[in-house]
């Protein structure tokens, strides 16, 4: 299916999200290579999930697939964590001798590490490449840069309502079909089961949030001539983070728990039995699974602020890039090609439910599994994304959302006056990065 053609656009100057976003390392001196060695070892780094083996399994089959076609090369494949990867990044980006040659990154992060000058242009390569034409259009977009690309889309990842059917059975409820009756919803359930959240909510969940911003008509950002200026503190933006914050207190998820949840404690706090419902991605299903709520869930996309409308979801991701001081720069982008190709792309999606970035792909993919479908429709909906600015990573960094929200939920600001303090820290990072 051709997600773009449903996804609402103006995206000129907007690309696909990463599930999470690195602060941006300084600008560096040229790390080109100066040599493309066609043997030796390649070192890869890609991230560390929460249950790793099943990606272990399919990256050391394509692995295995691509020494046995270049004779004379290795790969070393090390899984680094997520919470560190800004700093490991950040230092192989200015120290080439130490650098891996291929990395995974959040596609968020795209326009900063190419400012930084750390990843390689692989237009030509891409270009040539017979698999990339059945790229979807938005997920090529996460990987481009001013034209030129900057490396292959590894997966793309959307989140949705996930729900206890048998709580909702118990209480003789439907799944809500507007943000009004989920927040109402939320706070039923937790009055009749004071021992479950009725929404998982974090402060620290920024992704989670965003969807409540933009279903209120708000936007993180606006761009006008390549310059950026911060959207958060606009009144339809103000609607969104009254909405997302209401759900912090007794009545569904106490503060003193949740204020400080991220994304992957509210999906915990739901697959561990303790919300009724949870917003997780795609990506989240196979942690649910193994929880104690398997057999027991369902997933709805999430309502937007009219009647039985979606509302917009943050679309993220991960790419796959080449440094650009990798001195094996033609086995670095074929390792590339073998990692993010079709064949890789659906054993990933079988083994960890990684939604595919190619339209054929993802089409089987929808077929072949129903859990999928709520995921392929929210997208179809309309996703939205964080602004193409490389000073998005240092907001990311900065927890500027999160500590917005967590102020609001504290008491200690009104929604007012914490936007207008994030609105301000966001113009000035905009302003540092140009």
């Amino acid at each position: 299916m051709k997600l773009s053609a449903r996804i609402a656009a103006p995206v000129a100057a907007l690309v696909l999200a990463g599930l999470t976003a690195t602060a941006c390392a300084p600008q560096t001196s040229d790390t080109s290579a100066k040599g493309d060695d066609k043997s030796g070892t390649l070192r890869v780094w890609l991230f560390q999930e929460v249950g790793n083996k099943p990606k272990e399994k399919v990256v050391d089959a394509a692995v295995a697939d691509f020494e046995k076609a270049h004779k004379g090369a290795k790969v070393e494949v090390e899984y680094i964590p997520v919470d560190t990867r800004a700093q490991r990044i950040k230092a192989a980006f200015n120290d080439p001798k130490s650098a891996p040659d291929l990395i995974e990154y959040g596609n968020s992060d795209t326009a900063g590490y190419v400012k930084d000058g750390g990843l390689a242009d692989v237009t030509e390569e891409f270009g040539a490449w017979d698999e990339a034409k059945d790229t979807d259009p938005i997920a090529k977009q996460s990987v481009t840069v001013d034209g030129k690309v900057y490396g292959a889309p590894f997966f793309v990842g959307v989140r949705a309502l996930y729900y206890r059917t048998d709580v909702f059975k118990d209480l003789g409820i439907d799944p809500p079909k507007s943000q009004a009756e989920l927040i109402s919803t939320a706070k039923k359930i937790r009055k009749a089961k004071p021992d479950l959240y009725g929404l998982a909510v974090g402060g620290a969940y920024t992704y989670g949030a965003m969807p409540f911003i933009w279903a209120n008509g708000g936007e993180l950002a606006g761009e006008t001539d390549g310059k950026f200026t911060s959207g958060i503190n606009s009144e339809k933006s103000r609607k969104g983070i009254e909405a997302y914050t209401s759900l912090f207190g007794d009545d569904n998820c106490p503060a003193a728990k949740c204020a400080s949840m991220g994304g992957n404690a509210t999906v915990t706090a739901f697959a561990s039995g303790k919300a009724a419902m949870a917003i997780g991605g795609d990506f989240s299903h196979a942690a649910v699974e193994a929880g104690a709520v398997k057999g027991k869930y369902a997933v709805v996309p999430l309502p937007g602020v009219a009647e039985n409308s979606i509302a917009p979801a943050f679309a993220g991701g991960n790419n796959l890039g080449v440094l650009k001081s990798s001195s094996h720069r033609t086995l670095a982008v074929d390792l590339m090609k073998s990692l993010s190709g079709k064949k890789t792309q659906a054993e990933m999606f079988d083994a960890m439910g990684f939604l595919p970035t190619y339209t054929d792909v993802l089409d089987n993919a929808a077929k072949k599994e129903p859990f999928v479908a709520p995921f392929v429709e929210t997208l179809g909906a309309g996703a939205k994304f964080v602004p193409a600015s490389p000073a998005w990573g240092q907001i990311d960094a900065s927890l500027v959302l999160p500590t917005m929200f967590q102020e609001i939920v504290a008491g200690r600001k009104d929604v007012a006056k914490a936007s207008d303090d994030a609105a301000k820290k966001m113009d000035t990072a905009f302003t540092e990065a140009g």
